[in-house]
């Protein structure tokens, strides 16, 4: 009865508007309105930069902006949580209506524009938290910053003591100017002070959390390889591959006209020949995180074996449900006793070439 209420609940939801939705999502989590999930098949358990995770499924920042629910969403069986992106001052984020379903293309557009409680709030919500597991922390800057990359800064300081690794968003299409990060000689600008911040924290003792940059699946092909350089040639420990994107190809909901970042099944080739192409350029110098288009198994098996290590949802969850999360490790385990392999990270990149060589638009 409870799994077929499950299997209901993301109709259900799609009869209120998109945010109204979420936001009843979120509180019958914070109410423990689902499941706990059941022991992980020790097949899935990783590592990622240093750290050790029961299975490599996440749900993408976004979903939780100011860290309500982290332990809520390692109870449904995620292997992590991500929360924010959150900036040092709250904010609204832009006018509303700003998010919009397309829903024969399963996919979302989004301009919400950074909206959620800034650091203080969101700080002293996981300082209560009471499950253990990793919980990232995805910094942004705020939309009026005159120093941007101060507020990242700011974020890594902020919460160095509660933060398992932190995500740095400077691809989202929504905040104007953002996406100027990428720009190799501003990204080597912010990944010195990014880092030189964590080694003062790491000078007074404390442990070294991992860094994470989260690109833009926009970049122009020509401009990876620089891009991928500073990241190389910096003290981070992954890349999360990627954000939303601003291509209509493929869409023709009536919504796809509406501005902000498109989500979902018509961002998976693009991003997943992205992912595939920094993994062939970054090799095993640094971790993958496979994010866009994920609504199955198939799709997170994709992912993996082009490159990444983790993968992060969001968007399948809104058209597949919580049960997604269960059916995407019931494929991934069942694709390593396929293979014949000891664990999920002999399937890593094993397709990698073959999708680097696809265009980026099907």
């Amino acid at each position: 009865m409870l799994k077929a209420l499950l299997d209901l609940a993301p109709r259900a939801l799609t009869l209120l508007p998109p945010e109204e939705a979420h936001e009843v999502t979120l509180r019958a989590l914070e109410l423990g309105a689902f499941p706990a999930a059941g022991r992980d098949d020790a097949s899935l358990a990783v590592r990622f930069a240093g750290m050790s995770l029961p299975n490599p499924v996440g749900i993408a920042a976004g979903f939780d902006k100011d860290g309500r629910v982290p332990d809520a969403i390692l109870q449904l069986g995620c292997g992590f949580a991500e929360i924010g992106t959150v900036t040092p001052v709250p904010q609204s984020g832009n006018p509303k209506p700003r998010v919009f379903r397309l829903v024969r293309d399963r996919a979302v557009i989004n301009r919400l524009g950074f909206n959620n409680g800034g650091h203080a709030a969101a700080l002293q919500r996981l300082k209560r938290r009471t499950r253990s597991g990793v919980v990232g922390v995805n910094i942004g800057a705020n939309k009026d910053a005159t120093d941007r990359v101060a507020d990242y800064a700011s974020g890594v300081d902020t919460f160095y003591d509660v933060a398992s690794y932190f995500t740095i968003n400077i691809s989202s299409p929504n905040t104007p100017g953002l996406r100027d990060l990428q720009d190799p000689a501003a990204l080597r600008d912010l990944l010195v002070r990014i880092t030189a911040t964590r080694a003062s924290q790491i000078a007074r003792g404390k442990p070294r959390r991992p860094i994470v940059v989260k690109i833009a699946p926009d970049i122009a092909e020509g401009s990876l390889q620089d891009v991928l350089a500073e990241l190389v040639s910096h003290d981070i420990d992954g890349i999360a591959v990627s954000n939303t994107t601003l291509s209509r190809r493929g869409v023709d909901d009536e919504n796809a006209k509406q501005t902000g970042g498109l989500s979902g099944r018509p961002l998976f080739h693009r991003s997943t020949v992205m992912l595939a192409r920094v993994h062939e350029a970054v090799g095993e110098r640094l971790p993958l995180i496979g994010i866009g288009g994920i609504d199955s198994g198939a799709a997170a098996l994709a992912k993996i074996e082009a490159g990444a290590t983790l993968v992060q949802l969001y968007t399948g969850l809104i058209y597949e449900g919580a049960g997604l999360i269960g059916r995407i490790k019931q494929e991934l385990a069942a694709a390593v006793r396929r293979h014949g392999a000891s664990s999920l990270a002999d399937l890593v990149g094993r397709r990698a070439k073959e999708w680097a060589a696809k265009p980026l638009e099907s």
